[in-house]
């Protein structure tokens, strides 16, 4: 993010080889794209989606960002990290009631100096309305604004860029799948003979495939790359758990030093094991795992 020098940005992120003895049969090979080190504050895929919109907002002449989210959402931790070091104000509209004290990320996300405002649920269900928007902007003025989880075309461009990082050679990229915006810029950013599948966290996953075209076309102007979903990981769905998807995220970071946020990472690695166990690749295939580091849900709402 050339607009924010101070952050030193880790990239490209580092890449390691995954050695698991459930590979080795396999003769599959795993590597690790850690872009949950980018930054500490503004990680993953957040800091590729938010990377060219800060450049949008600037170029338009806006101070404003404007986001929406839940009461633990990442997206609006990173786009108060991003208001604090680039010189932006930000607000940001949560969705229900306001609770105090606040919880760790939106008590993070004001000392960052966000402002937080509150929709109720039946009206945040029409938070892209133009009624809404417009009052929003009656409010707050004039504002850049940046849709919720951050997924738009310029955050696919920023995501499109994640490939060309990698030295080398592999044949599938695998990512979880919230708004479907990595998945869309992944895809448009890999070679000919490269392929992406994404791990959708929601039950029901499959309709994101509409949104992903299109988040695409609105980059692009076509749906882009070779790539699919896999709908079968959702574990109940968002921000859902299961024993059997706590012992593999208890597992993999007993094997191998890594806690798997388990929102996101967690059940799109349990994917990737499952089907590399299945025998859908070949011998000799080289599949990158991109880590973002995604999720934040307390326990509370985990099951």
């Amino acid at each position: 993010m050339d607009e924010l020098p101070s952050l030193r940005p880790r990239l490209p992120s580092p890449v390691a080889e995954l050695r698991d003895d459930r590979l080795n049969d396999t003769g599959v090979r795993v590597l690790l794209k850690r872009d949950d080190l980018i930054h500490p504050e503004i990680p993953g895929n957040k800091w590729r989606k938010l990377k060219y919109n800060v450049s949008s907002a600037r170029r338009l002449g806006l101070d404003t960002l404007l986001t929406f989210g839940g009461a633990y959402s990442n997206h609006i931790r990173a786009t108060a990290a991003v208001g604090y070091y680039g010189g932006f104000k930000t607000i940001g509209v949560i969705r229900g009631e306001e609770h105090l004290p606040l919880n760790p990320s939106l008590a993070y996300a004001a000392a960052r100096g966000m402002r937080l405002t509150y929709l109720d649920r039946t009206t945040y269900r029409a938070k892209t309305s133009p009624a809404v928007i417009s009052a929003l902007h009656r409010e707050f003025g004039d504002f850049y604004l940046l849709p919720e989880g951050g997924s738009n075309k310029e955050a696919v461009l920023g995501c499109a860029e994640i490939p060309a990082e990698l030295v080398e050679p592999f044949d599938v990229l695998f990512c979880s799948v919230g708004t479907g915006g990595t998945l869309a810029g992944v895809a448009a950013g890999l070679g000919e003979r490269q392929s992406a599948v994404g791990v959708p966290v929601l039950k029901g996953g499959a309709f994101l495939e509409a949104e992903i075209v299109e988040l695409q076309q609105s980059a692009y102007g076509s749906r882009s790359g070779t790539w699919r979903l896999e709908c079968h990981y959702h574990f109940g769905g968002y921000a859902k758990r299961t024993t059997e998807l706590d012992a593999f995220v208890e597992e993999f970071d007993k094997k191998h030093g890594l806690l798997l946020d388990w929102v996101y990472e967690a059940k799109m690695m349990y994917a990737l094991f499952d089907l590399v166990g299945r025998g859908t690749f070949a011998p000799g295939t080289t599949i990158v795992a991109l880590i973002s580091g995604s999720g934040e849900v307390p326990e509370e709402l985990s099951r």
